[in-house]
This record gives structure tokens, C-alpha cells and sequence, in this order.
């Protein structure tokens, strides 16, 4: 004799049903929020979680969890300035590579310009000292992480306003890592870790070594990776070990125990530029440029402008890349040899 399926023995199993589902979604949520927050849990939650929080769902809109392809636009590119340099700096960088990438590239600085704001550049004016101390430093790295952690993009990259940018090289770069991987990639200043004390309770101290990519030729984080390090990166939470660069790199290499990686085409005023042949220059991701003994270090690379119409060397480079910018002066692009680089 067979048993009947009754209306009752359906609600049931239906009400059974919806229980497990929530129970298996409560604990596959729990586990996410472990994974991402890793060693944060001693922290509270303030504005960086939920920035990071806005920054989670603009990533699910932009396509970045669902193993879309990286693009351009998803690049976060942060330029650090301050209004000593809006008119020096800054506008060099404004007539150079940040049009390009105008619409990802935000410019953090401690005075409004109008003049830059009311062309649709992306300003952000931070509560920052306009000085050159580790407080002011971290305070406006800081400010680029909150901003990051908000906008959804899917990668991190942090330059100053003496940095040209390349934007197809810096693609091309970071399409070659695991998009859902830590990445943490620049250029370090010295050929050797730095060592520096970190502050324990009591004020005790300890000697740590690691490496840490220079903010002056610039440097990138993954989406995964930044957010790992909201306990120690965001807002008034960020740490002062070091300067602001400095910090970072302890973060990432002593917090999380995630490795640098080293790559030659970033670069600050701090190395030889004379030294970068002319023939790289298109596959580097920054140039820089600066003084040093008095005398300007720029890259080597002839032109349409002179050395003295074009001291930083950007123009010249900026036409060698993008001949058919407006104002480029029309002339042949560097031959190449066979077999070898520009000349």
C-alpha cells in the first residue's frame, strides 16, 4: 500500500528546505568575511570598513569577481601633490599622461584648483598638512587606500607628481599577475631590505627588516591584497612605523607576510635616469625626473624640444609614445635598428 503525499508533508519539506539553504548561506558569508578580514578581527569597524564595503559592490558591478578581463579604467592610479606643485608639477602631468587616464586617476592634494577641478579632473582635497612630515605623508596615503577601498577599482597603483606614467606599459604589467592574487609590486630605493623598530605594548621595541617599494617611482596593490591590510592602512588607523611608503611595505611584508615583488620599470629622481636607454622607454610603466647635485636628472631622449624647452624629458617622451597628441610637433619616430633598440 502505497502512503500519500500530503499538502502538509510539502509545507514541510519546503520549510526544511528554506532552513538549510539559510543555514549554508549564513556560514559561507562568515567564512568570507574571515578570509577578507584576515587578522582583523581585534579592530572595530569604522568608515574604512564601510567604504570598503561600497568598494566590494561597485567591484561585483565592474565585473572584478567574476574573472572579467582588466582593463584600463579598472586601474585606481593616485598621484600625490600638494599646492606648492599645482602649477609646476601638476600641470606638466596634466598636460602629459593624465588626460589619458582621466577618468581613473585621482589627484590627492591639501589645496582645491579650481582650474584643475572645473576640467573634470578627479581632486581630492585631503584634511593633510601641505608639509613633507611622516604625519602628512600618511595622512594622504591613507586618504588614497579610503578613496581605493570605495571605488570598486581592482587595483591600487600610488605615484607622485614627478612620476610620468605610462598607462599601456602599467596594463600590460599587471595583466601578467593572478588578478585574484596579493600582489604587492615597485621598485625599492635601496639594494638591500630596510631595518627599522617596530613599537610594541609598553613601548618596547623590536628590530624588523623588509623591503618596500618606493612611492617615489611608484607602486601597485591587488584588490585582495589592500583589503587584507584595512586593519593597519585605513583612515586614522594607519600605521607610523616609517614614512608613508615605508609603512606600507611593513604592512604588507611583516603584517601579512606577503612578499614584494621587484620590477625594474618603475622609477624615481632617485636612480640615474641617464642610464635608461632610449630604446625601454616604451615599456617602462614611470619615468621620473628631478635635481641632484644641481644638475637635472632626466631620461635620454631626443626630440622635437630641447633640453631646456623640455627639462623633465615628459613632453619628448609623451610624443614618442603618442605622436598625434595636439600639440606634438610633427617629426619621425626614432628609427629603429635591426635587431636593436631606438636610437
Amino acid at each position: 500500500m502505497h502512503r500519500r503525499w500530503t499538502p502538509l508533508c510539502s509545507l514541510s519539506a519546503l520549510v526544511l528546505t528554506f532552513f538549510f539553504v539559510v543555514y549554508v548561506d549564513f556560514h559561507l558569508r562568515a567564512r568570507s568575511r574571515g578570509a577578507a578580514h584576515g587578522a582583523s578581527g581585534a579592530h572595530g569597524a569604522g568608515a574604512g570598513t564601510a567604504a570598503r564595503n561600497r568598494g566590494l559592490q561597485a567591484a561585483e558591478r565592474s565585473g572584478a569577481r567574476r574573472g572579467a578581463k582588466l582593463e584600463l579604467k579598472d586601474i585606481f592610479i593616485a598621484v600625490k601633490t600638494t599646492s606648492k606643485f599645482h602649477q609646476t608639477r601638476l600641470a606638466l602631468l596634466l598636460e602629459t599622461w593624465i588626460p589619458r587616464t582621466k577618468t581613473h586617476t585621482y589627484i590627492f592634494t591639501d589645496s582645491a584648483a579650481r582650474d584643475v577641478t572645473s576640467k573634470g579632473y578627479n581632486m581630492v582635497v585631503t584634511d593633510c598638512q601641505p608639509d613633507h612630515s611622516h604625519q602628512a605623508l600618511s595622512c594622504k596615503m591613507a586618504a588614497e587606500y579610503d578613496h581605493f577601498m570605495a571605488s570598486g577599482k581592482r587595483w591600487f597603483c600610488h605615484v607622485d607628481d614627478d612620476n610620468y606614467v605610462n598607462a599601456e606599459a602599467l596594463l600590460a604589467l599587471l595583466l601578467a599577475f593572478p588578478q585574484d592574487g596579493d600582489v604587492y609590486v615597485g621598485k625599492p630605493s635601496l639594494n638591500r631590505p630596510i631595518s627599522t623598530h617596530e613599537i610594541l605594548e609598553g613601548n618596547a621595541t623590536r628590530e624588523v627588516r623588509f623591503w618596500f617599494a618606493t612611492g617615489g617611482a611608484g607602486f601597485c596593490l591587488s584588490r585582495r591584497l589592500a583589503e587584507r591590510m584595512e586593519p593597519w592602512a585605513s583612515g586614522s588607523r594607519f600605521e607610523q612605523t616609517c614614512p608613508d611608503d615605508c609603512t606600507v611595505g611593513f604592512i604588507v611584508e611583516k603584517r601579512l607576510g606577503v612578499r614584494m615583488v621587484h620590477s625594474p620599470l618603475f622609477h624615481s629622481h632617485l636612480e640615474n635616469l641617464l642610464l635608461l636607454s632610449p630604446g625601454s622607454i616604451p615599456t617602462q610603466v614611470t619615468l621620473s625626473y628631478g635635481m641632484f647635485e644641481n644638475k637635472m636628472n632626466s631620461i635620454r631622449l631626443e626630440g622635437a624640444f630641447s633640453k631646456e624647452q623640455d627639462p623633465s624629458r615628459f613632453k619628448t617622451a609623451h610624443c614618442m609614445l603618442y605622436p598625434s597628441t595636439s600639440w606634438c610637433p610633427a617629426h619621425p619616430r626614432p628609427r629603429q635598428r635591426p635587431g636593436g633598440p631606438y636610437r
